[in-house]
């Protein structure tokens, strides 16, 4: 299975249909492998490799899902997915996977409900993998712009079947755009202060010690390390990286506003 991720860069390769494409398949297998290589072994490892394995393919099966939800994939949708990927490296095999698990969730007989289903249960106590997955699905569909009412229904549903309310839903895309925004900002100190408190999920008149134990437990949720030992695929460690540096910079805006340690 170590040609796994390669061949899942590979399904998206094929979806973009020319350079872009062999871009893409590149981007997602190379992070699946690494993964499945330390989960060889038997007992935990194999254990860990199956959940990455699940993580991966669910993950590209459901964004191919939602982006074909309104009948056909936008080059918009395609390209939002090579930004989510930059800078990975996948095999010729590891794209063709992917491709094939994007291509499988824009299908007429994709059982959303099943797959998801099934995610949960091995999720089952992994509150950072939940999150992790969710973020990726508001990822693609915020930088495609793709984010309208028939798929932010589509993403509740996914988001309710793994046990997530619609408060934490709403701070996850507070931190999805924040993470977007900053692409376009040279300094982070000119992160909008009411979006900094949105990212962090507290409101504007919160309590000190409130807003510290939000960051705190923002910044453990999304720890890179943590998450890949849970099952997070090693290839994905770049964007958990990022979002912790979305959270820092939400807590730093407010902390100098308020003026506190």
């Amino acid at each position: 299975m170590q040609w796994a991720g390669k061949a899942i860069g590979g399904v998206l390769g094929l979806l973009a249909a020319g350079p872009v494409g062999s871009f893409l398949g590149l981007v997602l297998g190379h992070q699946f492998d690494q993964g499945v290589v330390e989960r060889l072994g038997g007992g935990r490892g194999a254990a860990s490799a199956k959940t990455r394995e699940l993580f991966f393919a669910t993950t590209f099966s459901v964004m191919g899902h939602i982006a074909k939800s309104d009948g056909r994939v936008s080059e918009e949708e395609i390209r939002a997915a090579r930004r989510i990927m930059h800078g990975m490296e996948l095999s010729p095999e590891q794209v063709t996977l992917a491709i094939e698990y994007f291509t499988r969730g824009k299908s007429l007989d994709f059982r959303l409900g099943d797959s998801v289903s099934a995610l949960g249960s091995a999720f089952r106590g992994r509150r950072e993998l939940v999150r992790a997955f969710v973020e990726i699905q508001l990822q693609a569909l915020v930088a495609s712009g793709g984010l309208d009412r028939a798929k932010r229904d589509l993403l509740w549903r996914v988001a309710r079947e793994l046990g997530m309310g619609r408060v934490e839903l709403a701070q996850i895309e507070a931190l999805v755009r924040a993470q977007q925004a900053s692409a376009s900002r040279i300094d982070h100190r000119e992160l909008d202060l009411a979006e900094a408190y949105r990212v962090l999920g507290v409101a504007p008149d919160a309590a000190t010690k409130d807003i510290k134990l939000a960051y705190r437990r923002l910044m453990s949720q999304h720890h890179p390390d943590k998450l890949v030992s849970r099952g997070l695929p090693e290839s994905m460690r770049a964007n958990a990286e990022q979002k912790t540096r979305e959270i820092r910079a939400a807590y730093d805006r407010i902390k100098a506003q308020r003026d506190f340690n």
